[in-house]
């Protein structure tokens, strides 16, 4: 049971986090918004965006900010496996096992597109269970964990498109989009004065990132948003009954029901960091496109005819009726 003392000692947590990380990213509000609600709800984010936006350096930001161990992963063509989750190694007192990067409080798999699906899946286990096995040993990983994985939509020359199963384990996408005149004169004169940026000191201990995780778990959820939840993610499937013309049309698969999990674990974080303890259905609103975008899988006549994911989930969010 969480006490209503240690939910605010964990919002003013996130809230001097928040802070900190804007000392250092410019802009971008609505992507730092879905990391952390990624962060709180326990889950890892993939972040879609062309270079020199500064997805690499808001999850370093986030990882100094945090206090935790930090590692980050250059995925390229020819990484292996062994490479992300360690090796046996041979000593004098026999085998022992050697780490990998993977054992970090937050990892960065940066061009995660660029790695084979082999090694691809070397992170499969490592998400869902927050473990690794190799060989006959099970090792677990630190806790908090979080993967948040960067990808370049348009230079699609050596890269290997992430497998379903793969990108369904992320709990939300954040697409960074480019920013502003004035955000762009800010992000120049930030890079360029004294001796640039400088990276924030931690501002929150590991307990008080459990302690903010804790509170968003326990954050009650009435029955009818959880109902409005899985309406929405059947609503995607093409042989549901009641399904929009737009999902029959062109969606080959829908939603998995990890869309739900996402979508209730975002908006119970959206409502913590707004200083609420109640659901509002903007909060379920506000989630649904980086909970589902990356989840439903259109087919070829979509393709063909121009229509992407979001036009499709757009209808699914006019067609189910809001509670």
């Amino acid at each position: 049971m969480i006490t209503a003392e240690e939910i605010e000692r964990a919002q003013m947590a996130v809230a001097r986090l928040r802070e900190a990380i804007a000392t250092v990213i410019v802009g971008q509000d609505r992507v730092v918004e879905v990391v952390l609600w990624a962060l709180l709800g326990r889950g890892h984010v993939l972040l879609e965006g062309v270079p020199g936006l500064g997805k690499t350096l808001l999850v370093r930001t986030l990882a100094q900010a945090l206090g935790l161990s930090f590692s980050r992963i250059q995925c390229t063509p020819d990484l292996m496996p062994a490479d992300i989750l360690g090796t046996q190694v041979f000593s004098a007192d026999g085998f022992r096992f050697l780490p990998g990067p993977v054992f970090a409080n937050v990892v960065l798999a940066d061009e995660v597109n660029r790695a084979t699906p082999k090694t691809q899946s070397a992170l499969l286990e490592a998400m869902q269970e927050r473990q690794v096995t190799v060989g006959n040993t099970t090792y677990p990983l630190p806790d908090p964990f979080v993967v948040l994985a960067t990808q370049n939509p348009i230079e699609m020359e050596g890269t290997y498109p992430l497998p379903e199963a793969q990108v369904d384990r992320f709990l939300l996408k954040a697409e960074v989009g480019y920013p502003s005149e004035d955000e762009l004169v800010e992000i120049i004169r930030r890079n360029t004065r004294g001796q640039g940026l400088v990276l924030p000191g931690p501002v929150l201990s590991p307990e008080e990132v459990l302690l903010a995780q804790r509170a968003v778990a326990a954050f009650p959820v009435h029955e009818e948003f959880l109902t409005y939840a899985a309406r929405l993610v059947l609503a995607t499937h093409p042989d549901q009954k009641g399904a929009p013309e737009a999902v029959r049309k062109y969606v080959l698969y829908g939603a998995s029901p990890r869309a739900g999990l996402a979508l209730i674990l975002g908006a119970k974080a959206r409502a913590f960091l707004a200083g609420r303890f109640h659901l509002e259905v903007e909060d379920i609103h506000s989630v649904f496109r980086p909970a589902f975008i990356h989840r439903v899988i259109l087919n070829f006549r979509a393709e063909a005819e121009g229509v992407g994911p979001w036009d499709v989930l757009q209808e699914v969010l006019r067609t189910v009726p809001t509670p």
